[in-house]
């Protein structure tokens, strides 16, 4: 099944539910409620602002569809700015009033004709109000200075009803004058014989684009190759008006700012929705994991039993593992949205993926987040800055196409892209800063290659510390954390081998590593007089149990250092160095573990 034809069927289970307007309509965000007399007087102005967030904002309200690429003068059907409904709008860079003759004289002339014969009271009353209104009345009306360019919507005093929910508006909105130009021909989308859309509804609510909309489908250049056949703009990807308009009020709905259907991963807008309203609670807990707490309790419960390998259907038996759902991803292309990636199938396989997935990103000590989210993955990669002690990434560096590659990782099985592993392996590097999900990220990587590759030693491989893993890079990340350790306990540095030698350290170890051990040694013998840091409890048993790490570390790889190592190495040499610095192990000292870092911050949106 094709985006569109998607979305198309999503918005009829919309219109079975209630949730979607008809033909003809769309959510409008809708601010203020013109109340009028049945004389046509303004006696009050209701605020319809949803105040249930931070900061009232505009309600999404069903009104008659917008004309489409509005940029030129163009008034909507009872509905409109301030600017066409009173004819004043906001100074630019000040807060007054200032006219806007044509825009209410358009906005008048419209509905004159529009409204021609008819015998509603509350449609008279409105042609009342626009014969009689004068902007410099304007002041004197409620909310005068906060409903300055916002949208606002009429109705008739003492009635519930707005204007164009009323049974005569919506019999003169449907039987409004057709578009002469329209061609008829055949549905892409619908398979059938229709009169085709000239031109598409715009998509509002994708990162990046345009704030009145952008557009999907859509060809608006003269002369060029694709008019070499006498199609022009529509008629190139013929899709009905209908379809047109159904695919576009589905996505509209998906996008909406307080939609739980909508996540942000750097510089791409992802939507998903499912074939139930049970199945998209279960791919949107999956996808953005919901907090814990107890309203959330029963959804983490379903995740814990996928993590575990319970089948969907035994995990939460009101879903049918045979149910389809679309994940969609969409990103700003100039005036147009440009399709990322598009992903669909059934919550079996759904369910399948994301056990290997969540297998594959088990290390110990884990993350703070049991069920990271893929754009936790991503925002891995973000250049992170330090400001007022605390760390704080950049999304805006997150390689772009990054995001919809590691989601198709996640949902087909396949590798995770080399581009995932090689940013997650510079960013150490450069900020030599090594947390929980970035060795999780680091081994799932690894972890995938060797499976698909057929190389894979055990399930568990890197899972923890593993003293008998052989590789030279792992063995070399666990000693670069003893040597480490050894000078914090002996001087206690305000900046350690670490943030020194940590890149030289995990890119060509045999240039850095002899230096740094012959510097361990002094530190060593340091400890063993009694001398060290203020924290260090017992010195001497600090240096025993450094002298036998390093011996045992060195002994696996015959002491000889590789000139180079690869980026899956030095992915192997993070993980190593994760695992010794952070793993608590009771031959140890206590201070010789630390609590595991996590190297998330808060995300964008």
């Amino acid at each position: 099944m094709t985006v569109l034809q998607a979305l198309t069927s999503h918005y009829e289970r919309l219109r079975e539910e209630g949730r979607a307007a008809p033909a003809g309509y769309s959510m409008e965000r809708i601010s203020y409620a013109v109340v009028l007399s049945r004389a046509g007087e303004a006696v009050d102005v209701a605020s319809l602002l949803d105040t249930s967030g931070s900061k009232p904002r505009p309600s999404l309200r069903a009104a008659p569809q917008p004309p489409s690429g509005r940029v030129a003068i163009a008034p909507n059907f009872l509905w409109d700015k301030t600017a066409y409904a009173f004819g004043v709008k906001r100074a630019p860079g000040a807060a007054q009033c200032a006219p806007a003759p044509r825009e209410h004289a358009a906005f008048k002339a419209f509905h004159e004709d529009m409204l021609a014969g008819t015998c509603d009271e509350g449609l008279l009353a409105l042609l009342s109000f626009l014969r009689n209104w004068k902007p410099e009345h304007y002041d004197g009306l409620r909310y005068s200075e906060p409903m300055l360019d916002e949208n606002v919507v009429f109705r008739l005093d003492g009635d519930r009803q707005f204007l164009h929910d009323r049974e005569a508006a919506k019999a003169i909105w449907n039987d409004r004058p057709k578009p002469e130009n329209l061609v008829e021909g055949w549905c892409l989308v619908s398979g059938k014989r229709e009169p085709l859309a000239r031109v598409h509804p715009k998509v509002k609510g994708v990162a990046g684009a345009h704030t009145s909309g952008a557009s999907i489908v859509a060809f608006n250049k003269e002369n060029n190759a694709f008019e070499s056949f006498g199609k022009k703009q529509g008629a190139n990807a013929p899709i009905s008006g209908q379809a047109a308009y159904a695919y576009t009020f589905a996505l509209n709905s998906l996008l909406t700012y307080d939609s739980r259907r909508r996540i942000r991963i750097g510089g791409t807008t992802a939507v998903f929705w499912a074939e139930t309203p049970r199945a998209e609670e279960i791919v949107a807990a999956c996808l953005e994991p919901p907090d814990d707490d107890s309203e959330n309790a029963q959804l983490r419960d379903v995740m814990e039993n996928l993590r575990r390998g319970v089948p969907v259907e035994k995990a939460d038996p009101d879903l049918d593992p045979r149910s389809r759902y679309y994940i969609l991803g969409l990103a700003p292309n100039a005036a147009r949205i440009s399709v990322r990636f598009w992903h669909t199938g059934t919550l079996g396989e759904f369910g399948k993926r994301l056990r290997e997935h969540w297998g594959d990103l088990r290390i110990d000590p884990e993350p703070a987040k049991r069920f990271p989210a893929a754009r936790d993955l991503v925002n891995e990669t973000a250049v992170v800055v330090k400001r007022q002690g605390r760390r704080e990434k950049k999304f805006d560096t997150v390689p772009p196409r990054l995001t919809g590659e590691t989601l198709q990782t996640i949902l087909t099985g396949s590798r995770y892209p080399r581009t995932l592993l090689t940013a997650v392996v510079m960013r150490v590097r450069a900020d030599c800063e090594i947390g929980a999900m970035r060795a999780a990220v680091l081994r799932a990587c690894l972890v995938r290659d060797l499976r698909i590759a057929g190389r894979l030693p055990k399930e568990e491989y890197i899972v923890s510390l593993d003293r008998d893993e052989s590789n030279p890079a792992y063995r070399l990340g666990r000693l670069f954390a003893v040597m480490e350790y050894a000078q914090r306990a002996a001087i206690n540095p305000t900046a350690t081998v670490r943030d020194r030698y940590y890149g030289a350290a995990s890119a060509g170890p045999a240039a850095v590593f002899p230096m740094i051990l012959r510097t361990t040694s002094h530190h060593l013998a340091s400890l063993r007089k009694g001398r060290g840091a203020d924290w260090v409890k017992n010195p001497e048993k600090a240096a025993g149990w450094c002298d036998r790490e390093i011996g045992e570390i060195l002994g696996g790889i015959g002491g000889r250092f590789p000139a180079t190592l690869s980026i899956e190495d030095q992915g192997r040499f993070a993980i190593g160095y994760y695992h010794q610095r952070f793993t608590k192990r009771a031959d140890a000292p206590e201070d010789a573990a630390q609590p595991a870092e996590d190297d998330t911050t808060d995300n964008e949106e």
